[in-house]
């Protein structure tokens, strides 16, 4: 996806999480600066990834639309530093190690698939985000996670996992919803 945003909104926007993660780390109020446009107060889905050495160390997100694109960076940053249950919250050492990735999503599309063979032929590797809904069940993964699952089986089934589902139940597609979405990436 071509990017919508400026340079100097993504720097903003780059800015405003390390800052964040940073006054909450030392408790402190943090004063955020006033946006450099307005279209940062539109409401977006927004995922923010952090890695340390390669290795990822928090991401949380909203798929949907629900709060400003300042606020939904702001939020992810502190959630994905100190809230990821996968992880222990960051430590103050830890602070300059941590690269930030923020993740702009488009809408969210549903796909309307006959079969499986359908789902392979849809799904965009490298493009397309995807979420996966069967039940109370979901999970997504952002486009990026294609770099590191290769395949779209490989990509769908830890996808599966990642839901609580059994790995090959992507192939039954008549029980799951898919729905794609494509994001503006970028990191410091």
């Amino acid at each position: 996806m071509a990017s919508f945003l400026t340079k100097s909104e993504k720097e903003y926007l780059l800015t405003l999480a390390r800052g964040a993660i940073k006054a909450r780390l030392m408790g402190e109020q943090f004063a955020e600066k006033k946006p450099p446009s307005k279209i940062l107060l539109e409401k977006r889905g927004v995922f923010v990834t952090l890695t340390e050495n390669g290795e990822l160390r928090g991401c949380i997100g909203y798929l949907e639309p629900i709060k400003t694109i300042v606020q939904a960076v702001r939020e992810n940053a502190e959630n994905a530093a100190f809230e990821d249950t996968r992880f222990m919250p960051i430590k103050e050492e830890e602070l300059d190690k941590i690269k930030i990735e923020v993740s702009i999503l488009s809408p969210l599309e549903e796909l309307k698939v006959k079969d499986a063979q359908d789902l392979l032929k849809q799904l965009k590797p490298d493009v397309h985000g995807l979420v996966i809904r069967k039940g109370w069940a979901g999970a997504t993964f952002l486009p990026q996670v294609w770099n590191e699952l290769k395949t779209h089986d490989e990509f769908l089934s830890n996808l599966c996992l990642k839901a609580g589902l059994r790995p090959d139940e992507w192939k039954d597609t008549s029980t799951m919803k898919f729905y794609v979405y494509t994001v503006d990436e970028f990191s410091e």
